[in-house]
């Protein structure tokens, strides 16, 4: 329990850096906006994108709200599939020489020259959201469970086999703890990555999401109220990313990483 609070009060001390941050650099903004006094076309003051949102902030809300729920499916999807996925490489070699260097040719190919092709073959709702989400979301989680799954001590291998120890339980009682570190890498950046592909999937075929309101305001050139989608969608990006941080600093108390962090965190 004592650790438990003081993993959540190192947590809450992270949050007020970053608030901290982001309210000094919206500060600077502001006093830059005050000298400089650009054009509200090109860039309007954080007071400015406050105001345009607080007219309608049942709308800007209900849209983030679906891009948001575009974003978690991809993403649950990505860290499913994306495991399976690696499970399968790491003890097949013809799945290693198949499926690895498939998901390495797609994944150098831009996102957004695909996206038209998911219209195509699954229509203008939810579903190429969550596809286009799915696809950018899943190679940093495959290839960082890959490289955990393989980073097991040699030594330890020998010694289960030795023991006798089923495949299955070397794979979860060694191998997956081995390897959640490396996972929990790759899902903090697969979560940015989902949060891109459920807006490229609204630039291209959408009538909701933060993605369509974007190009909605930009038809219009209100350039304020793409501000607002822009500053929320920073917003949740953040929070999306330090949730997948405070799992990792939860479940994970035992790895170093985090043993390192708590004692930089007392000695400050």
């Amino acid at each position: 329990m004592m650790r438990a609070l003081k993993r959540l009060f190192a947590a809450d001390n992270e949050v007020r850096d970053v608030v901290a941050v982001l309210a000094a650099a919206l500060v600077l903004w502001e006093i830059g906006v005050l000298i400089f006094q650009p054009s509200p076309l090109i860039l309007p003051s954080p007071t400015a994108i406050v105001a345009a949102f607080m007219e309608t902030p049942g709308l800007f809300l209900r849209h983030l709200g679906f891009t948001l729920a575009m974003t978690s499916l991809g993403f649950v999807l990505a860290v499913a599939l994306g495991v399976a996925l690696a499970v399968g490489i790491v003890y097949s070699p013809l799945l290693e020489r198949t499926v690895y260097t498939m998901l390495v040719a797609l994944n150098s190919i831009p996102k957004v020259a695909l996206a038209p092709l998911f219209v195509i073959w699954l229509g203008t709702g939810t579903e190429p959201k969550v596809a286009i989400a799915l696809m950018l979301a899943i190679f940093p989680v495959v290839i960082d469970t890959v490289l955990g799954l393989r980073s097991v001590d040699p030594d330890m291998l020998y010694l289960a086999r030795v023991s006798r120890a089923s495949p299955w339980a070397i794979l979860f009682k060694i191998r997956f703890p081995c390897a959640l570190p490396s996972l929990f890498a790759g899902m903090k950046v697969a979560i940015s990555f989902a949060l891109v592909g459920a807006i490229v999937g609204e630039f291209v075929a959408g009538s909701q999401g933060l993605g369509f309101q974007i190009l909605l305001a930009q038809g219009q050139f209100d350039t304020v109220r793409v501000f607002v989608s822009l500053m929320l969608l920073g917003i949740v990006g953040t929070i999306l990313f330090f949730l997948v941080d405070f799992a990792e600093r939860l479940l994970l108390p035992w790895h170093v990483s985090q043993r390192a962090r708590h004692s930089v965190g007392a000695s400050g």
